[in-house]
Parts: structure tokens; C-alpha cells; sequence
């Protein structure tokens, strides 16, 4: 039998049905592209939706309004890769009731086979004819911009696909600094798509100055996957294995549901090194090859346990690139619309963006992704809607570190950024709060979706009511990035310092237009909405009782110091302490303190007190060589303090000593 361990959870959501995001009006537009058709006038659009929510469409009913009437002459659509170039073939959108089709000539499809000189010329050659749409990869817009100057894109419009792909460091990013020369050079109008706004690398995708020219729509996960009609709820979670992962798989490897298994770069930790053998050990794991059809490539595997008989694809051995592309196009040709068509997908780099299988029900990934971009496209292939597809599931399969290996550090540092990335795609996929202030306990009751805070502050201007609502999920991402919050997550940080003093730090770098009292409010808004999600909510009678730091609090006796006392994501600690042996988890511990922190010297005065606090308690200073992570450090900021004074008085007497009497 195939014994399945079930995966700890981290996140476990389930949603409505309403098919409000399938439903069409009677111009053919879902929900999520009638928000962006509403925005349709402004000069830059930046639409942040998941994928399948239909946003190569919202980006034609667009494009053809500033076509039809906005005075635009051309329309640019770049997209990172040649395979999604196909998003944005001729459509007919006039049979759902829009008043005009999309239509792209052959020859301006760039996104097929052939040299980048003569797709630069062809691009060129489009400019300057009467032509109004064309379609080509990001590199082919970037060598063509090389040949031309900045107003040549002036009367256009110009679509980014996949737009986390573009990144604020114009040292680095040669995208990021065409966008940054053409909106100065010229009266381009953009829109900016994504499914997955944050980068991996903590770069923001846009400076703030730039990023204050788009207007944002925003249609998150939670609005895509609750408007659904088949699929109910998601799963995501961790299984953690020791050794090699060829050998653990099949504890997590469910044969009956389909399944997409993306197995890990050869340059991790978590890879043999031998990537067609760790296939042979996948299939092997599944079960008995029976044959592979010499068309499709397709592996036909005996399951051990029924008998029955699975299509298994194989798009890791590259050794064969005719046979790899009939593989391709069969899973886009055939299985893409047959649920029959294929059972298991075995990938390495592919499957992550611009792939459509609906009926996938499992994403197994094993390691951990450095990229939070690449977690949630991984993610966005399994949330798809499909007739008979009740569950989506994501497990990361992460290996334990092992005292005995070199790489502890590392392994531990992989382990807890895994984890938090699951604990932002909890933020993500969790319903939405409109928190207001409870100005008094006679307050009239608060309505639904909305909860009431004794001493919090609301939004006071339109820019943090605009972050509020469109990049909370973005801050949470940048957050999360952040060393400091590995550590935090596993409890070596205490809730004050982290709510009060790295979060701020944080919002302040990465909004430096903000006030002091508006960073305050962002503050309150990602602490309140990051600790409210992460809480379990409970009815007893007509009373609603939320867990907070294990302890069930009164939803109607909130208060932001009460909040502010919890770390908003403890929750990684307790998935560890639940999911590793008490000796691993020491192990994890260990690393975390032994790691030298530095301190701010803001950071440091902000936990004196605690640490007086501390003192009177206890009758004594704080060890650093206690067990106890919050000693520890507390213990570290006294010994940082007492340096920064002894170098001021140090500095000081050097002072009164060199001047004249």
C-alpha cells in the first residue's frame, strides 16, 4: 500500500463557492477584469491578480478600449517566456458581448521560433507601419529598445506580463531601467500585470517614486479562490525527512490525486546531483513502468497497491530535446483538456509559470525556494477551478538539518524561510478584515467582515489607505524576507522589539514618504491583520473568542496592546516545535542563538526597559549564556548599550581633552 502521511498544515482554508470570479457580465468580463476595465482610463495600470483569474483578457478589453477610444495607436504585449506568448492570441470577444474582437497578425507574434536580429527587425518595422497589435518576449522589447529612442513608444501602449520579472536596480535589471526610460521619454501608457507582485530578492519591483505613477487594482487570492464553483479548500504544509528525499517521497506522494512533483535544483542542498536518477526513484516510488509511448513520451506506471495503470510525464530528462517537445505539447494540447491525460508531472524548472493544467491537485516540491515568487506561481498551478477537484494541496518537503553535517546553518536558516513563506501565503489566502477603532464599550456592533480595536489608528491620508488596501500583502512579503523575522518566527525576537521596532524600520525603507504617525499606521495595520489571520477563531454562545499567544481573548475586548504583545508570526515556531523531534528542535534553537546579532541602537533603548523589567523580576541581569532565546538577547542589548556608552564617554573625555584651556 502507498502509505500517506498527512502533511502538517500550516494554512487550511476553505471558501465559499459563490462563482462570483467565473461568473461573465454582459461584456464577456469576469469579476477581477471588470475592476481593471473600471480603472481603464488611467495612463499606468499595475493589476496584481493570481493566475487563472483571466488577466490576459483584462489586458485585452483594455488595451482595445485605448485602441477604440483613447487616442492609442499601438499595442506592445511582452511576456518573459515564448510558451505564454499564446495568452494573447486573436481572441473573438464579441461572441460574449464586447464590441470588438482582438486580433494579431502572424507576423506579429514574436513568440515563435527564430533569430532575436530578425524579431528586432520585425519589431521595428511594426512601430513604423499601420499595424495595431504585436506580441513578443521581454528579451525581444529589450534588443529592440536598444535601436531605439524612448519616444518612439509615445501613442502606444505597452503591456508587461508577469511583471515581477521587472526590478527597481537599473544597475541590474535591464527591464526595469527600459520602464524607467520610456515613462520619462515618452506619453507611453503601461499596464503592468502580475500574479505575484514581490520578487524573490527583496529588490522592489518599482522605486517608490515610479510606483506612485500606477494605479493599482488588486484582485488577491482570497477574492479569486471564494468566487470558485468546484474547488471548496487549500492546503499547505510541510513534511519534514532526514537522508535523501528519494527515499521519503512516497510518505508524502498521494497516487490519487494529480500530482505536479518539482524536484530540486541540481545546485541545492536537497539534490543527489543526478536528476534522471532521482526520476527512476520518483517512478520507482509510484511504482512498475509498463511502457512509454514513443509520441507523447508519456510513462505508462503500475501502481503497486490498485494495479491501475498512471501517466506519468517526464520534463526533468533534456537529454532528448524532440522527445521533451513532444512531451510539451502534448500536456498543452491534449491533457491540458483531457482529465485523463495525464496523472503525474515530474518537473524541475518548468510547471512554475504559463502552464495550464487545470485538473492538478498537488504541487509536491521538494526544497526550499528561495523565491516567494516561485512558491506562489508553484501554488498558482494547483488553484485552478476544475469540475471534480474539491482540494488543492501544496507540501514542501524539506530536509532536517542534521548536527552532523557542516551546513546546519544553512539548513536551519532554509527550514524557518520556508515556513514563513507559508505563513505570507496564509496572510494571502486568508479572508480580508476592515479593522476600525472602538471608541466606546457602547459602540454600535461592528458589521460584517469588519472588527472593532480599542486604540487603533485608522488610515488618516489617501496614500495609507492606498497601501492599506492594495499592498499590505507586498510589505508582508518584504517582511518576511528580512533576517531579522527567521529569527523572530522562531522565537529569539521578542513580540515588542518586532512589532515596535523592526517593523517600523522596515515600513520606513521601504515608504520614505511616509509621516511618523502614517508609519504608525501602516504598522498597526500589518501587525493587526498579521496576528487577526494567524488566530483561531471560536463561538461560544453568542460570544467570538480569538487565540492569541494560546490564549483565547473576547473578540469584543481587543486591543492594540494586547496585539502588539503577540509576535504576529509565532506561528512558525509552533509548526516546528509540532513537526521535528525535541532534538532537532533544540538543534534549530541553538543555531539561532549562537548566531551573532547585531542591534540597532534603536532597537536596543527600545528593550531596556523590558530588560529593568527583567531585573527587579528575576534579581538579576539577564545571562548570555542562558537557555532561555528572549534572555539571551535581552542579555546581548545590555552589553551592547554598556559599549555604546563607554565609546561615547571615551569620546567625549577625547573631546574635553583637545581643547584648549
Amino acid at each position: 500500500m502507498n502509505a500517506i502521511n498527512k502533511p502538517v498544515n500550516i494554512v487550511d482554508v476553505t471558501y465559499a463557492q459563490t462563482k462570483a470570479s467565473v461568473n461573465t457580465d454582459a461584456l464577456g468580463m469576469r469579476e477581477m477584469q471588470q475592476r481593471v476595465f473600471e480603472q481603464r482610463d488611467a495612463q499606468h495600470l499595475l493589476v496584481k491578480a493570481p493566475p487563472a483569474s483571466g488577466k490576459s483578457r483584462a489586458l485585452m478589453f483594455v488595451a482595445l478600449d485605448k485602441l477604440y477610444n483613447q487616442g492609442r495607436k499601438k499595442v506592445i504585449v511582452a511576456v518573459p517566456e515564448r510558451s505564454i506568448g499564446a495568452s494573447f492570441a486573436s481572441t473573438t470577444l464579441t461572441k460574449h458581448g464586447f464590441w470588438a474582437d482582438w486580433a494579431i497578425k502572424d507576423e506579429h507574434n514574436l513568440c515563435d521560433a527564430g533569430s532575436s536580429a530578425g524579431k528586432v527587425g520585425a519589431f521595428i518595422k511594426f512601430l513604423e507601419g499601420p499595424d495595431a497589435v504585436l506580441v513578443c518576449t521581454h528579451a525581444t522589447l529589450r534588443f529592440a529598445f536598444e535601436q531605439l529612442a524612448p519616444e518612439s513608444f509615445s501613442g502606444t501602449v505597452l503591456a508587461i506580463d508577469e511583471f515581477h520579472h521587472v526590478s527597481a536596480d537599473t544597475e541590474t535589471s535591464r527591464l526595469g531601467a527600459l520602464l524607467q526610460d520610456v515613462m520619462n521619454g515618452s506619453d507611453v501608457h503601461i499596464v503592468a500585470m502580475t500574479g505575484s507582485y514581490f520578487r524573490g530578492d527583496s529588490v522592489p519591483v518599482l522605486s517608490p517614486e515610479d510606483e506612485a505613477k500606477f494605479t493599482p487594482v488588486t484582485f488577491n487570492y482570497y477574492d479569486q479562490l471564494n468566487g470558485y464553483e468546484h474547488l471548496r479548500s487549500l492546503g499547505i504544509g510541510h513534511h519534514f525527512y532526514q537522508g535523501r528525499y528519494t527515499d521519503a517521497i512516497h510518505e508524502v506522494l498521494d497516487l490519487d490525486k494529480k500530482t505536479i512533483v518539482h524536484i530540486p535544483s541540481v545546485n541545492s542542498g536537497e539534490s543527489t546531483k543526478d536528476k534522471i536518477e532521482e526520476v527512476g526513484r520518483i517512478i520507482d516510488a509510484i511504482g512498475h513502468v509498463v511502457s512509454t509511448d514513443p509520441e507523447t513520451g508519456i510513462i505508462s506506471v503500475r501502481r503497486e497497491d490498485t494495479g491501475e495503470i498512471l501517466r506519468v510525464a517526464d520534463l526533468v530528462d533534456d537529454t532528448d530535446q524532440k522527445k521533451r517537445g513532444d512531451t510539451l505539447h502534448y500536456l498543452s494540447h491534449t491533457a491540458s483538456k483531457e482529465r485523463d491525460g495525464v496523472d503525474i508531472i515530474i518537473a524541475l524548472g518548468m510547471a512554475k509559470e504559463g502552464f495550464d493544467w487545470p485538473f492538478a491537485e498537488h504541487a509536491l516540491t521538494v526544497g526550499y525556494r528561495a523565491s516567494l515568487t516561485e512558491v506562489i506561481q508553484i501554488i498558482g498551478r494547483v488553484t485552478r477551478d476544475s469540475p471534480g477537484k474539491m482540494h488543492a494541496q501544496f507540501t514542501n518537503l524539506i530536509a532536517e538539518p542534521d548536527a552532523s553535517q557542516g551546513e546546519v546553518k544553512v539548513s536551519v536558516n532554509n527550514m524557518l524561510k520556508a515556513i514563513t513563506a507559508s505563513l505570507l501565503m496564509e496572510q494571502v489566502l486568508a479572508p480580508n478584515f476592515n479593522f476600525k477603532t472602538k471608541k466606546f464599550d457602547d459602540d454600535e456592533p461592528a458589521k460584517k467582515g469588519e472588527l472593532k480595536i480599542k486604540g487603533f489608528k485608522e488610515p488618516s491620508s489617501d496614500r495609507v489607505k492606498q497601501i492599506v488596501a492594495t499592498d499590505l500583502n507586498d510589505l508582508k512579503a518584504t517582511i518576511l524576507q528580512d533576517d531579522t523575522f527567521a529569527r523572530a518566527a522562531a522565537g529569539s525576537v521578542d513580540a515588542e522589539t518586532t512589532n515596535k521596532v523592526l517593523i517600523p524600520k522596515i515600513i520606513r525603507e521601504k515608504y520614505p514618504d511616509l509621516t511618523e504617525e502614517q508609519v504608525e499606521e501602516v504598522r498597526q495595520q500589518v501587525v493587526v491583520d498579521s496576528v487577526i489571520k494567524n488566530g483561531e477563531v471560536r463561538e461560544v454562545g453568542d460570544k467570538r473568542f480569538i487565540k492569541m499567544a494560546e490564549k483565547f481573548v473576547n473578540i469584543d475586548e481587543l486591543n492594540i496592546n494586547l496585539i502588539d504583545s503577540v509576535n504576529p508570526f509565532q506561528r512558525a515556531f509552533e509548526v516546528l516545535s509540532k513537526s521535528v523531534t525535541p532534538s532537532v528542535l533544540r538543534l534549530i534553537q541553538d543555531t539561532i542563538t549562537s548566531t551573532k546579532i547585531e542591534f540597532s541602537e534603536e532597537e536596543a533603548l527600545a528593550l531596556y526597559p523590558k530588560i529593568k523589567t527583567w531585573v527587579q523580576v528575576n534579581g538579576k541581569r539577564p545571562d548570555l549564556r542562558s537557555d532561555d532565546p528572549a534572555e539571551k538577547r535581552m542579555a546581548a542589548a545590555l552589553l551592547f548599550l554598556q559599549k555604546l556608552k563607554q565609546n561615547r564617554e571615551a569620546e567625549k573625555a577625547a573631546t574635553e581633552m583637545g581643547e584648549p584651556s
